[in-house]
């Protein structure tokens, strides 16, 4: 079963982007014996990202020139970009636009994974409305050490602790690695009440 996967690089104070949306603080941080991205991509079978992310992408990775890196990175896997705007497409590349909500298209990109996951790529908004769905399965922070004075929140949504499970941390270079089951909200309810009813006398 495809599941979706919110993974992405934060400040230490929950940061995605600065208020530019740049993330040039990010590529400040020395990247050696970094978190695996390219393995992790090998377990994706399609990426969903807000425009800000794809046009940021576009840009610092000058791919409408470059249209080869395309599929040097996504291959002929397709990127859904949430978006009310018409934005331009690398020679070759399979970018599908949606305006709209995510939940008319929950099912479309879930049958586009094929057997593979789903990778929320940013921004953390764009991830809060897979959350308020029910829909994210996992949520993988990797820290860096930078800390920015305001810009794209990490994910601009009230989250209980009974919605998170941690299920492993890890350092990677300069870089700690923290990954989160994410509950659904009736399943941290289930919990809650059987905790409760555990220490009643």
């Amino acid at each position: 079963m495809t599941r979706i996967v919110y993974y992405t690089a934060a400040t230490l104070n929950g940061y995605l982007a600065d208020r530019n949306h740049s993330l040039d603080w990010l590529f400040a941080v020395d990247d050696t014996d970094g978190p695996d991205i390219a393995g992790f991509m090998d377990t994706m079978g399609v990426f969903v990202e807000g425009s800000s992310t794809y046009e940021w992408v576009l840009k610092a990775e000058n791919l409408l020139a470059e249209p080869a890196k395309w599929q040097q990175y996504y291959g002929s896997k397709p990127t859904y970009v949430f978006t009310s705007r018409t934005l331009p497409v690398p020679e070759g590349a399979d970018v599908r636009f949606v305006n709209g909500p995510v939940a008319d298209v929950l099912d479309e990109i879930k049958d586009a994974a094929g057997d593979l996951d789903a990778w929320v790529v940013g921004g953390g908004d764009l991830a809060g409305q897979f959350l308020d769905l029910g829909a994210l399965d996992e949520l993988v922070v990797t820290i860096a050490p930078a800390a920015l004075v305001g810009g794209a929140p990490l994910l601009p949504r009230n989250v209980g602790a009974d919605r998170l499970k941690l299920s492993a941390a890890s350092k990677h270079g300069e870089f700690a690695m923290l990954s989160y089951a994410v509950l659904s909200a009736a399943a941290s309810g289930s919990a809650a009440a059987g905790e409760e009813a555990r220490t009643q006398p």
